[in-house]
């Protein structure tokens, strides 16, 4: 049976022995560049290089295994596949070989490296439609090389095609294992959801230009993205098709059977959520950015995620300090891969443990109000037995307190919840969060304008400023810019006064200055032995773009600035707060 370390292994491997360079991965905590808080494909990091832009070190063949985060469904986490933290196997042609060689990897791994059962296997391909031409270029090489003609499946442009609004675009392969469950019918295919085929990877082929509405012209320069799913061709690999099943998990399996008295088999769903959401907290506080729970950006879903896996922890009759004893089982599973967990092993167990604390103060708090509640209700319309979604929402929003605890109380009073109320009160507030959060650009911009520019160049100098005024080792935690203020989290205690005047003072200064703000690109190495400072990510490319604004600020950086301070105007803190253990915000303005 192969075990997970051996398939991230197996999978670098390969492709590093046919000439990929393997580029590494970045920080599951997202800069901002790409309007989402965190890493959520495994092609993300790649993107710049797949619409056009140079690879650092000019390799054309990239390989990697990037972990990511997927928030948009965490309350479907419960069932036997659905993970908050995820591995995606990547591979790229950076227009290097195309369908041929792509089609004969793709089956070499499948069955000589990986040893699936051949006759299990079967692909798409597109089908075609009146803008863009049927892939049978891609059905015959597929065929080539193994795949029997009745396991080629053409489907439309909904199932088999990636694309932007604009840019590179084209059609995609998609690759499934057939499971035991049977066929839904005569006509049954990978479309079908009745579970008989589960996808394993996909192989897009970027052949195509998409300069307007359905009108695509061939690329000179074509573009492969592969992408497989870690824990879904680890769960065929090693017979079951449950990822709880596999090594990933099976020791927290054990130890919440342990702690808790009771069977997985027997409580499939509470097993399941403190299992994964611990592993996806200790992969978060472990990042090399460190995210730490609080109440806003990636920080409150960290803290929604330790929440939840403590209300079910509490469920199984765990006591309080059993998140932080499953989380020790994950740094032998991913510590060869990510070794900042086992070098933070202590750290990331505090402050599991921390939050689990909060949390459980915060229950004692929460039904504290649910009790007051209930007494106004009885009190002010004694006939009412319903507890309104927007009550609900309160003292879930409000007070942390969970919906599923709300519908339990609210039976034992002999109460109901308006369900419906509460899911619309939190569409909306999530509707008012992602609003907030979409169309981010390079350096946490919403906007690409004058202004946000500006603002992006001054947080180069408030970090410059805060390292100088407050400590040496302080490092930016993330950044939001809109066009009316910059947002700005670094790691420190709480500033005086006199600190934040000083540092406010000491940007002004830099500002007046006029130093003028340089990029160059060099090799990595020639960077950080500049005094580069990196922020975000773990590996870097071979060469880096690094802005330099005069002898005060020298980083790592890809957003867009200013040519000189003295374009900036006056710059004004206009808070300094805490979010989170350890981590400060300044917001500041410019006029």
């Amino acid at each position: 049976m192969i075990t997970s370390k051996e398939l991230r292994r197996k999978w670098l491997e390969f492709y590093v022995k046919n000439g990929h360079y393997d580029c590494g991965v970045v920080s599951l905590v997202s800069d901002g560049s790409t309007g989402a808080m965190f890493t959520v494909a495994g092609m993300q990091p790649i993107m710049p290089y797949l619409l056009g832009e140079k690879y650092p070190n000019g390799a054309t063949r990239i390989v990697n295994v990037q972990g990511c985060i997927r928030t948009v469904d965490i309350e479907e986490v419960g069932d036997n596949r659905h993970c908050t933290f995820f591995e995606m196997m990547g591979a790229w042609s950076l227009g290097d070989y195309w369908k041929d060689e792509r089609c004969a990897y793709s089956w070499q791994l499948l069955t000589d490296v990986f040893g699936l059962d051949k006759n299990r296997l079967a692909c798409t391909v597109f089908e075609g439609d009146a803008n863009a031409p049927r892939d049978d270029e891609t059905a015959k090489y597929r065929m080539q090389y193994g795949f029997p003609k009745n396991k080629v499946f053409y489907l439309n442009k909904k199932e088999n095609w990636w694309e932007l609004d604009r840019g590179p675009c084209g059609p995609c392969s998609e690759l499934f294992y057939e499971t035991d469950k049977p066929k839904c019918g005569k006509g049954c295919n990978p479309s079908c959801d009745c579970g008989a085929y589960v996808e394993i990877g996909n192989d897009v082929f970027m052949q195509f230009n998409r300069v307007e509405d359905s009108k695509y012209i061939p690329l000179e320069n074509k573009n492969i993205d592969t992408g497989w799913g870690f824990e879904r061709n680890l769960m065929f690999l090693q017979g079951t098709s449950d990822v709880f099943k596999t090594d990933l998990f099976s020791e927290a399996i054990k130890v919440i059977e342990r702690l808790s008295g009771k069977k997985y088999e027997e409580n499939k769903k509470a097993f399941r959520v403190i299992a994964d959401h611990t592993r996806t907290a200790v992969m978060l506080i472990g990042d090399v950015n460190s995210l730490l729970p609080s109440n806003t950006a990636q920080g409150y879903i960290l803290r929604r995620l330790i929440r939840r896996a403590v209300r079910y922890a509490r469920g199984l009759g765990l006591i309080a300090g059993a998140l932080s004893v499953v989380a020790k089982t994950f740094f032998d599973v991913y510590g060869e891969a990510y070794p900042l967990l086992v070098k933070n092993t202590d750290y990331i167990l505090d402050q599991i443990n921390k939050e689990e604390e909060r949390f459980l103060k915060t229950l004692e708090g929460g039904e504290r109000e649910f009790i007051k509640l209930v007494e106004r209700i009885k009190k002010f319309a004694p006939n009412n037995t319903v507890i309104s979604g927007k009550e609900a929402f309160k003292l879930f929003d409000t007070y942390g307190f969970p919906l599923e605890l709300t519908q339990e109380m609210a039976r034992e009073f002999l109460f109901t919840v308006d369900d419906k109320g509460f899911n619309k009160a939190f569409a909306e507030h999530r509707e008012k969060s992602q609003t907030a959060n979409a169309g981010a650009f390079k350096g946490g911009l919403v906007e690409n304008n004058d202004i946000t520019t500006k603002l992006h160049t001054a947080t180069h100098l408030l970090l410059a400023a805060l390292r100088k005024v407050v400590k040496d080792d302080i490092t930016q935690k993330g950044s939001h810019i809109t066009p009316e203020r910059l947002r700005f989290d670094f790691n420190s205690e709480k500033l005086t006064d006199a600190q934040v005047k000083k540092v406010e003072d000491l940007i002004n200064t830099w500002i007046k200055k006029a130093l003028p703000i340089v990029c160059k690109e060099m090799p990595i190495e020639q960077a950080f032995a500049s005094g580069a400072l990196g922020v975000f990510g773990t590996k870097y490319g071979d060469v880096v773009k690094v802005y330099s604004i005069g002898d005060v600020s020298c980083e790592l950086c890809g957003g867009p600035h200013a040519e000189n301070t003295k374009d900036l105007g006056t710059f004004k803190i206009a808070k300094e707060e805490s979010v989170a253990a350890g981590i400060r915000r300044i917001k500041a303005i410019i006029s």
